[in-house]
């Protein structure tokens, strides 16, 4: 990840975590010394579902949001599908409501 110190990637950061708090998600960046900065995710419902969310610049020259195993949620330019995601991959299953 290359977004550390990086102002477009905070941005990113700042605007996913403010969807997701709209969404009813408890979602802060977390940025500490000498780490790659994150949005740390949390289902408020279910304290166990939780994420950290990382955005970088590809080598195809656009921001994309990635979760913490590696793998791509979407294109940082598309916050709404970005939030979908996260909003899905934490909800609580199905009839646990």
């Amino acid at each position: 990840m290359e977004a550390k110190g990086n102002h477009a990637g905070s941005v990113y950061l700042d605007k996913l975590a403010e969807e997701l708090t709209h969404r009813g998600l408890d979602a802060w960046l977390m940025a500490p010394p000498g780490r790659v900065p994150s949005v740390y995710v949390v289902n408020p419902a279910a304290r166990a579902l939780e994420e950290n969310v990382y955005v970088d610049c590809g080598k195809d020259g656009l921001w994309w949001f990635w979760w913490s195993w590696a793998e791509r949620i979407s294109i940082a330019d598309d916050l709404d599908a970005a939030a979908s995601a996260i909003v899905r991959v934490l909800a609580l299953p199905r009839g646990r409501e």
